[in-house]
């Protein structure tokens, strides 16, 4: 009886060690970023949601889903480098929604092209807070594989992208050339100007057409 009860308590050991490392598991980068992931694609696929009648309730739903998972902050920081240091707490706040809006308006379109590819979550990479998600876009159809990586941070336990690289391309260090030439050669003023504009731009361009 006593042998009996001691595999039970051994086994109901093993089973918790397994239950707490898948867990764990989908605590980890991978699995927050797929998370992520799917919750757009589900958006993407859902015919109730198609069309360009459909176009800024599919926004609010994408932007809801998105930028959970974004750590803008760091993201317009180090697309700024050093010019960031001379800048007001306000004029921070300011920039980083312009970038959050720029970024969006960069990108919405692109989303909306995903068909039906799948993706591949192909390796993960920890060192202390920072991680990285290699993952790839594999088309069938058209024969193509696209690597795309995600930078990550780790915060209050949340992984949040700072940076994405895209056929090896990074997103910050794009963004950083082109900030850093435009302050370069005007001013910072400039640079945050060009960018309301763009944003007082799409926001006219999601306004719903009235229906006759």
């Amino acid at each position: 009886m006593g042998r009996k009860r001691g595999k039970a308590l051994i086994f109901c050991g093993m089973a918790a060690l397994v239950c707490a490392a898948w867990a764990f598991a989908q605590e980890g980068a991978t699995a927050q970023v797929k998370e992520t992931i799917d919750r757009v694609l589900a958006i993407l696929r859902d015919p109730a949601l198609k069309g360009p009648d459909k176009e800024e309730l599919r926004r609010k739903k994408l932007k809801d889903a998105i930028y959970p998972r974004f750590d803008f902050s760091e993201m317009a920081k180090r697309s700024l480098a050093t010019h960031w240091r001379d800048r007001s707490q306000k004029e921070r706040e300011e920039f980083v929604n312009l970038f959050a809006d720029l970024l969006e308006q960069s990108y919405h379109k692109k989303l909306e092209s995903y068909t039906d590819q799948e993706i591949i979550y192909s390796k993960e990479q920890i060192e202390d807070k920072f991680g990285l998600v290699a993952t790839k876009i594999v088309s069938q159809k058209e024969n193509l594989e696209i690597p795309i990586d995600y930078k990550l941070v780790r915060q209050d336990g949340q992984w949040r992208v700072y940076d994405v690289v895209v056929e090896g391309v990074s997103l910050v260090s794009n963004y950083r050339s082109q900030f850093n030439r435009i302050i370069q050669t005007s001013s910072y003023a400039e640079l945050v100007r060009k960018m309301r504009v763009k944003q007082e731009a799409e926001a006219l361009s999601v306004v719903p057409t009235p229906k006759r």
